[in-house]
């Protein structure tokens, strides 16, 4: 039973977050929101320590799925970076400013990138794609994602200080059309450059959030360099073309880590875990 320990304290630290906030804002909303999501992850996660192959499937489209038609479509939230710029201004800690504190800024400190490999709605589409597995190098592009970060704050700040009327509106199509772009854009870039996952390390405004917090994160994947027969068969698999093979945690790309963990399926020498 000890293989279900994370599963079971992940479920327990989402429980806490929805207790909390469901008192604090005495909203019953986010003691559904954080149950729901955290009951996806921590079944996701049992499922994979069993052997599922499709368990990570499962958690992206539970909850992205969730959270781009429920909270979006249907509850009217941005839950895109404009939807937090929006709330912020607007001085209201709740919707996209909640899940961005949990999910893409304080959280990374536990579990890294864990959102972009199990809950995100743009990834869980791109992910079907044909190029799993990165077909060539990567590419020297990644200070696109600070462009577009600060094109999304630009865009909000503009909205404010033109005093906008129906902000809320405003919001929710930026929603549909932001997503729809974004799409396109993940789709295009991931057959351009035969790489699923392109959007993710060259575009996407949430890693500027995600990746400092994710130096330290508690959750990673570790290298036992001793064991290590340096095959290269763990960086071939890597969706995010991390430096696996090695323990440090200033190896190459290693903020990008999605916990996929497809790395430790293919060493030959258990030297991942």
């Amino acid at each position: 039973m000890k293989k279900y320990i994370l599963p079971v304290a992940m479920f327990l630290l989402f429980e806490v977050v929805a207790v909390s906030l469901w008192l604090t804002t005495g909203n019953r909303f986010y003691l559904f929101n954080f149950t729901y999501i955290g009951g996806c992850i921590s079944v996701g996660l049992a499922l994979f320590v069993s052997g599922k192959k499709q368990a990570r499937r499962f958690v992206q489209f539970a909850v992205g799925s969730y959270m781009l038609v429920y909270l979006g479509l249907i509850c009217r939230e941005n839950m895109q970076i404009e939807g937090f710029w929006y709330y912020l201004f607007l001085g209201v800690f709740e919707a996209a400013t909640i899940h961005y504190a949990v999910a893409k800024i304080f959280g990374p400190l536990l579990f890294g990138r864990g959102w972009c490999g199990y809950a995100c709605w743009t990834a869980m589409v791109l992910d079907v794609l044909p190029y799993k597995q990165p077909q060539g190098p990567r590419k020297k592009a990644g200070f696109l994602r600070y462009v577009t970060f600060a094109l999304s704050l630009a865009l909000v700040t503009g909205l404010f200080a033109a005093g906008a009327a129906n902000l809320e509106t405003i919001m929710f199509w930026l929603f549909l059309g932001g997503n729809a772009l974004y799409y396109a854009v993940g789709i295009a870039l991931a057959f351009a450059f035969r790489d699923n996952r392109a959007f993710c390390k060259y575009i996407c405004p949430i890693t500027v959030f995600l990746k400092p917090m994710s130096y330290y994160s508690v959750l990673r994947v570790h290298c036992d360099e001793d064991k290590c027969v340096h095959c290269g068969k763990c960086l071939k698999v890597c969706p995010m073309n991390v430096e696996v093979n090695r323990e440090s945690r200033k190896r190459k790309n290693g903020t990008e880590c999605i916990l996929c963990y497809e790395c430790t399926k293919q060493c030959p020498v258990k030297a991942l875990r």
